[in-house]
């Protein structure tokens, strides 16, 4: 199993860090910006393989190193500065960077799975499909899974149930556009109420990533464990089901967009899609996102021609 992780900022250290304890990766290749800006990470990586169990192979390379690669996460942006308040304001730049790369990536791996980290996720996830050529099994993003999982969180410690046994999912954009589908959340197949207070719960979660960043100027650790999880599903082929922004075709009549919906995760890459039984409330506000996505899509087009 090889894996190779595309820019080596906060997110991609966390991530490497964290692949290199989970014992799941033969090879991990390191690319950032040049060779030489990443092997501070390779060596310290190295120094701690010792104190685990299954040492991986941790080298520093460039696009064309990542050849035979299973899966390819990728971290790669434009920095963030205090004045983004909104993911979407990245997109031109960050699309720019993936058209330079993919062109060398998906040859030089044309079989591998695409872990989409950077934002705007979804516009990003949409285009690494137009760039590649790859089937949409073949490329998901991060979506809302950190959101649903935030939110998870703030809803086990209101009820007093473990996170991991609650289903209650964010879905749409990874963005102010998202919804929390609390017309199917359950636990232990007891329905989950929505309340005026958990619908606050999810404004806290939907807004979660921005309070870190207001204290620490970044967020590196939710997003590196949550990539780390897709990556596990897909080298384990555990059949994870988990919400990830993927291309969606069908769903409520969205084509063409990708956007987060609940998926099974597995040796495949994206292995199904499942289509949840959203009330009329939800199926607006997944709309919604689509059109915000497609929209920027669209803005985004115009730029490139």
């Amino acid at each position: 199993m090889k894996i190779s992780i595309i820019g080596l900022g906060k997110v991609g250290s966390s991530l490497a860090f964290v692949l290199s304890q989970r014992n799941i990766a033969k090879e991990l290749m390191l690319v950032g910006r040049r060779k030489e800006s990443v092997m501070g990470d390779v060596l310290d990586l190295r120094h701690g393989q010792l104190f685990v169990d299954a040492p991986t192979k941790i080298t520093a390379g460039e696009f064309a190193d990542t050849a035979n690669s299973d899966i390819i996460a990728i971290c790669a942006s434009v920095p963030t500065t205090p004045d983004m308040t909104d993911r979407l304001q990245q997109a031109p730049a960050n699309v720019a960077l993936l058209k330079a790369m993919f062109p060398i990536l998906s040859e030089a791996s044309p079989n591998a799975k695409i872990v989409m980290v950077s934002n705007p996720v979804d516009v990003l996830v949409h285009f690494a499909l137009e760039f590649s050529g790859f089937a949409p099994h073949q490329i998901m993003g991060t979506g809302t899974l950190v959101d649903s999982a935030r939110f998870r969180q703030l809803l086990a410690d209101e009820i007093h149930i473990h996170m991991e046994d609650i289903r209650a999912y964010i879905l749409g954009e990874h963005g102010d556009s998202q919804f929390p589908a609390m017309s199917c959340a359950d636990a232990g197949g007891e329905p989950i109420d929505d309340t005026p207070h958990r619908r606050e719960l999810f404004k806290r979660a939907s807004n979660a990533g921005f309070e870190v960043f207001k204290y620490k100027g970044y967020t590196n650790y939710a997003i590196a464990l949550a990539a780390a999880d897709i990556i596990q599903s897909i080298a384990s082929d555990t059949k994870n089901t988990m919400p990830i922004s993927l291309k969606v075709n069908g769903f409520l009549g969205v084509d063409d967009v990708c956007l987060s919906l609940p998926a099974v995760v597995g040796a495949r890459g994206v292995e199904r899609v499942l289509h949840p039984k959203l009330d009329d409330k939800e199926k607006q506000e997944f709309l919604h996102s689509a059109g915000v996505i497609r929209e920027v899509i669209n803005q985004v087009n115009a730029g490139l021609r």
